[in-house]
């Protein structure tokens, strides 16, 4: 039985140094500071933790959020090893107004790309698609659908900011449903009582248990109203049921009232995902304002927790991994509890960013965070690791 190794990080602006008109000019460009000199550190620094992964085993799937443009992409795929045969999946520029995009990074040798496309989230202003790619697994032929999430910001509050994760977790679980629910056209031509056709119910689990696999940087905890109530993200298996158990369940929501029959309850229904992080909690990917939060997430269908088509997910090798880019990588001389020109000791256990020197708009330097020097660290985020077990 072969794994494969799967991860996602948030690499925190992977800009280029060209010049547009939007977006990066307003902070990585070269007069501020962010030239190829520094540009090329920052990839060094990313490709070092991606290759040591999986207990240096490196991913053989990678989904990556705030990658401005495909040659980014492209740039940081060249410092990764070779053996591994990896390619950029269709990088597409969405309409974010920072310039930031999500892509997904596969091996060769395990993977064949059958489709790409981005789900647009119907905002009022621009802002990340979601990606959704549809995979072979060479092994043994299985698919797998995976999405790669970058939601709205926490930036101007979290409350304030909330309606707009919500809004694209809608837009997510649309999309989900998509690949998990047959259209209504087809479902006209089934019998009414679904649950007294084996057929029928065989058709409809068999969509129903299709392998997916989301991944990426939510904004938002597993508990938070847009992942647990608007994307069905539960930490309860005993909620993700099989139709046959769905049309019999005593909670199955029924519209309209006393008229109601299978095939009203199959549209109505929403599907539940499974959400891979709730044993991390307390632990974090991202420290934000007061401590670490965890929202970097691999949440799954039912299909892929139980294994039932050739794919499983496997829940004891979740893993944030912290082992190269913490604070603790640093001179202990760097840290004081007492001293304003050294870092609190509490950073040692949350990402350690990406400082260089920038230019100020009057052409002065700023100055680094205290112990810090010119080109240190990674990411903001941890990267988080998934096993799927191959059967």
């Amino acid at each position: 039985m072969g794994k494969v190794y799967t991860s996602f990080w948030n690499v925190s602006n992977l800009f280029d140094t060209s010049l547009t008109s939007i977006g990066s000019d307003i902070e990585f460009i070269p007069s501020r500071g962010w030239n190829t000199i520094v540009k090329n550190k920052k990839i060094e620094n990313l490709a070092k933790t991606i290759s040591s992964l999986h207990k240096e085993q490196g991913p053989d799937l990678l989904g990556l959020c705030e990658v401005e443009t495909e040659s980014m992409a492209s740039e940081l795929l060249a410092k990764l090893p070779l053996e591994k045969e990896y390619a950029v999946a269709d990088y597409l520029d969405g309409p974010d107004v920072r310039g930031i995009d999500t892509c997904l990074l596969y091996s060769r040798k395990k993977f064949r790309l059958n489709s790409l496309r981005g789900y647009n989230a119907n905002l009022r202003y621009p802002t990340r698609d979601i990606l959704v790619a549809n995979f072979t697994l060479l092994e043994n032929n299985s698919e797998l659908t995976v999405f790669v999430n970058h939601w709205p910001s926490r930036a101007g509050g979290r409350y304030e900011t909330e309606p707009w994760r919500i809004a694209v977790a809608e837009n997510c679980a649309r999309a989900v449903e998509e690949i998990l629910k047959i259209d209504q056209k087809d479902l006209e031509n089934l019998p009414v009582d679904l649950r007294y056709d084996e057929k029928a119910l065989s058709q409809l689990n068999q969509k129903w248990n299709r392998n997916i696999l989301l991944m990426g940087d939510f904004n938002d905890n597993p508990y938070d109203r847009s992942v647990l109530n608007y994307l069905h993200a539960t930490p309860d298996k005993n909620k993700l049921l099989n139709w046959d158990e769905i049309f019999y369940h005593p909670s199955l929501k029924r519209w309209p009232t006393n008229r109601q029959t299978d095939k009203h309850n199959y549209l109505f229904y929403q599907a539940y995902l499974f959400n891979c992080m709730w044993s991390k909690i307390p632990d974090g990917t991202i420290h934000y304002i007061d401590g670490l939060d965890l929202f970097d997430q691999f949440i799954v269908s039912r299909g892929l927790l139980h294994g039932t088509q050739k794919l499983k997910i496997n829940l004891d090798e979740i893993n944030i991994n912290k082992n190269t880019q913490m604070d603790h990588n640093l001179p202990e001389t760097s840290f004081d509890v007492r001293d304003r020109n050294k870092i609190h000791p509490m950073y040692k256990h949350v990402p350690m960013r990406y400082e260089y020197q920038r230019i100020r708009q009057n052409g002065e330097f700023e100055d680094l965070s205290p112990g810090r020097t010119i080109f240190t660290g990674y990411s903001d985020h941890f990267p988080i690791e998934c096993t799927i077990e191959v059967l």
